[in-house]
C-alpha cells in the first residue's frame, strides 16, 4: 500500500478491539453489491448494510421526503450496528459519488470510535459497459443507467479514498485486495 493510500484513511486504529467501518463506494456496475455480499461471507461478526436497500420504492421517485427517509433509514442503521457489542465489521456500500454525500454518511456516525476504511472501485469504461449491458440484457438495468454511470466514473478518481481496479480482476480478488487493506493499515 503507498502513503497516499494510508494517508486517506486517517482517524483509524486506535485499537484492536475498535469496530471497523468499511465504506465501499463507486458508480453503478463496478462490484459494489457483489465485493461486499463475499466479503460480509469472510468477515466474522460482521454486517453488510447496502444503501440502495433503502432506496427500493417503486416507483423510484427522487423527492425531498424520500431522500430525508433514506437518509434517516440509514442512520438508524448504521448508529444500531455500529452500536451492537456482537460486531466487529461494519460494511456499508453506497454510489456515494460527492464528498458532501460521504461527509454526510460518516457525519451521522461520528460521535462513534471506529476505524474507518474508505474504499472506492472503479474500473474502465469497456468493462463498466460490458457489466452494464449484461445486466440490462438479464432485466437488472435499465439501458440509461450505462450513460450515468459513465458520466459519474470519473468524479470516484477525485475522493480520498483507497482504490481498488475492478476492471480485469473478480470479486474474489477484489474481497482479497479489500482484506489486505484492513490487514494492512
Amino acid at each position: 500500500m503507498n502513503k497516499e493510500n494510508a494517508a486517506n484513511s486517517k482517524n483509524i486504529r486506535n485499537s484492536v478491539e475498535q469496530k471497523k467501518l468499511i465504506v465501499v463506494n463507486g458508480t453503478m456496475g463496478v462490484g459494489k453489491t457483489a465485493t461486499c455480499r463475499l466479503l460480509n461471507k469472510k468477515l466474522n461478526n460482521s454486517v453488510w448494510l447496502d444503501g440502495d436497500w433503502c432506496w427500493q420504492i417503486n416507483p423510484f421517485v427522487v423527492n425531498e421526503e424520500n431522500k430525508k427517509m433514506v437518509e434517516d433509514n440509514i442512520q438508524h442503521l448504521l448508529r444500531s450496528y455500529l452500536s451492537n457489542s456482537t460486531l466487529e465489521y461494519v460494511i456499508f456500500n453506497w454510489v456515494i459519488h460527492r464528498e458532501d454525500i460521504m461527509d454526510m454518511v460518516l457525519n451521522m456516525v461520528k460521535d462513534f470510535d471506529f476505524q474507518l476504511f474508505r474504499i472506492t472501485l472503479t474500473c474502465s469504461e469497456e468493462a463498466l459497459i460490458k457489466r452494464i449491458s449484461k445486466d440490462v440484457e438479464e432485466g437488472l438495468r435499465k439501458e440509461e443507467q450505462i450513460e450515468w454511470s459513465l458520466e459519474k466514473l470519473p468524479m470516484y478518481g477525485e475522493q480520498q479514498t483507497i482504490k481498488i481496479d475492478t476492471s480485469d480482476i473478480g470479486v474474489d480478488e477484489t474481497v482479497e485486495r479489500v482484506l489486505e487493506i484492513l490487514e494492512g493499515i
